[in-house]
């Protein structure tokens, strides 16, 4: 359906002249199959897709190349030829689907508008067919969604949008640029299982963008491996999986964190408690539709405790929406709560103004996007400096001292001080983000879906680098994750969290490998493998009920639980009623 003959990309620099980011790349796609284009960050993988749609940049040029569909060259139509086809006949799901919709229009407006662009319904023929692609995408509530603006909608169901807005003028070929990259497990498998139905109903030719090994196992017939620009290798995904010839294959496989190979963390038992938490409740307010309308609020965690002791990490894993975020930044007296929270013995609750930020030194936080959590307009060095700078803690001279060692402690040179947030790789932005957290010298750290967004062997090195700092500083970390594979690698304990409450509790051994919740059951059968022999299914996890509304009425109590210890230090919910005390209570999924 589609021939890519030899293309090569140049971004031109200005006066530093151009610069080759894609080099001779050729590859065919065909009816009903998918070929999946694998790499990391760089390797010229995305470039290529908006090649095919026509939409690369103004600095790019094309010095060379054809791209061949129904016996046309892309490259040689017009804009208008290109608008034509784009999304009619050649659709793209992008890899953010938060910046890809309209903020201000609601999702049946836009879903309607691609409609009435191409001419396929207008008024209320448009709107039922908006209905339909929704619910071929498995959107619940869909008149309720058509109402709703982009960010009211949770990840996966945005990414469900946008999968119903490439899908509602049945294209040919589908192009899916890192569509599952930063979801939870069990929404990626939905978001892969719902495109693979799709294919077969349609026929649609799929072209996969991806750097996740387990995601090119689960969905590819084809793969092209890509490495700075240059195609490494080309095969079946059998035949790469089971004898990859490039030594750069070899190494993207290697590099892939798999769960049940990491070694077993010594437990932290006899260290001393730093962080201790009873009873935290996150509640927001809704705000009325009417008057008369009964007053409601987002119970986003109900009752969650738990303990981190020096020199460990304890991760907290869960859906999008189960309040693992919220939970973080409850700790650091960013959202009011209820509950107790104590640092080092110091109640951090209630806490305001000096007191607040004298405790601040102690617990700091790494964010899950390090190009959102950097000021643009600042330099490393200010950025890296501002909280020594805010606590007062050293004069001029002594501040750009310490920034440079805080970046030489990351793996960095001091000389990248100087640098803007925009001249680093992603990997590079995460390892500024964590020597600002460092550079108060914290003893609790909470590290947000840190390595979410990151290419595999940059992921290995920043879970190494924090291991390395943990090792040598005593960090305590509460690692928020949706990767179970690597929550193995750096947590000697795991926190399973479900609608706002913690319902499996246990050492990484015990949770990961012997779980006793049905809902911890769910969430590691959803786990990706790197594995072609060892496909998941998936279709139960697409057919499975919505995670229960959060929204209840104002003074709402839930359902108390009560903790069995199935094992030594492994602890599993149930609900407070249950009669048989030697499992868990199963909660509604």
């Amino acid at each position: 359906m589609l021939s890519v003959e030899r293309l090569s990309i140049d971004i031109s620099h200005g006066r530093d002249g151009a610069q080759r980011v894609v080099d001779d790349l050729s590859f065919q796609l065909h009816a009903g199959r998918t070929l999946c284009i694998a790499g990391e960050s760089g390797s010229g993988k995305s470039l290529s897709s908006l090649a095919i749609m026509g939409l690369l940049p103004k600095v790019a040029t094309l010095p060379s190349g054809a791209i061949l569909y129904d016996d046309r060259d892309l490259l040689s139509l017009s804009d208008r030829q290109m608008s034509r086809l784009r999304g009619r006949e050649i659709a793209m799901i992008f890899q953010e689907p938060m910046t890809s919709l309209n903020p201000l229009m609601r999702v049946g407006q836009q879903l309607e508008e691609t409609i009435r662009r191409h001419r396929l319904d207008e008024g209320n023929g448009a709107r039922r067919r908006a209905r339909e692609v929704l619910d071929a995408v498995r959107v619940p509530h869909v008149e309720k969604r058509l109402r709703q603006y982009p960010h009211e909608l949770s990840g996966g169901m945005r990414q469900r949008v946008m999968i119903a807005m490439a899908m509602v003028c049945r294209p040919r070929i589908l192009i899916a640029d890192e569509p599952t990259t930063a979801l939870d497990v069990t929404i990626q498998a939905q978001i892969l299982e719902l495109m693979r139905e799709l294919q077969q109903a349609f026929g649609t030719a799929l072209l996969m963008i991806t750097h996740d090994m387990g995601v090119v196992a689960e969905m590819a017939d084809d793969v092209v491996v890509m490495n700075r620009g240059v195609v490494e290798e080309r095969a079946s995904a059998r035949v790469l999986f089971s004898a990859p010839r490039s030594a750069y294959t070899r190494k993207l496989l290697a590099a892939v964190p798999r769960l049940g190979t990491a070694p077993v963390l010594p437990p932290r038992t006899s260290q001393p408690r730093v962080l201790e938490v009873n009873g935290l409740s996150v509640r927001f307010p809704v705000k009325r539709v009417s008057p008369f309308a009964p007053a409601t609020e987002v119970c986003a965690v109900e009752n969650v405790s738990f303990e981190v002791r020096a020199g460990e990490t304890l991760g907290l894993v869960g859906e999008s929406g189960c309040g693992k975020s919220t939970t973080g930044k409850a700790l650091l007296n960013m959202l009011d709560h209820s509950g107790s929270v104590r640092l080092n013995g110091r109640e951090l609750s209630g806490l305001k103004g000096s007191a607040l930020k004298a405790v601040r030194r102690e617990i700091q936080m790494i964010f899950q996007d390090p190009f959102a959590a950097l000021n643009p307009r600042k330099t490393i060095g200010e950025l890296i400096a501002e909280p020594l700078l805010v606590h007062d803690l050293a004069d001029g001279a002594g501040r750009r001292r310490r920034v440079g060692e805080l970046l030489e402690q990351v793996g960095l040179p001091a000389d990248a001080a100087a640098r803007y947030p925009h001249q680093f790789s992603g990997g590079q932005r995460q390892r500024i983000c964590i020597a600002r957290a460092l550079a108060l010298e914290p003893s609790v750290i909470i590290a947000d879906e840190p390595v979410s967004a990151l290419d595999v062997s940059v992921q290995a090195q920043v879970l190494e680098l924090m291991k390395s700092l943990q090792e040598r500083l005593g960090l305590s970390y509460l690692f928020i994750s949706h990767d179970m594979a690597v929550v193995e690698q750096v947590c000697h304990r795991v926190a399973v969290m479900y609608c706002g409450q913690i319902v499996e509790i246990g050492n990484c051994q015990q949770v990961l490998h012997d779980p006793r919740h049905p809902y911890t059951r769910r969430l590691l059968s959803a786990v990706p493998m790197p594995d072609i022999d060892h496909k998941r299914d998936f279709k139960a996890l697409l057919q499975a009920s919505e995670v229960p509304d959060p929204i209840k009425p104002r003074g709402y109590r839930a359902p108390r639980l009560e903790y069995l210890e199935a094992q030594t230090g492994h602890f599993v919910a149930r609900t407070a009623d249950a009669e048989d005390s030697s499992v868990a209570e199963p909660m509604p999924v």
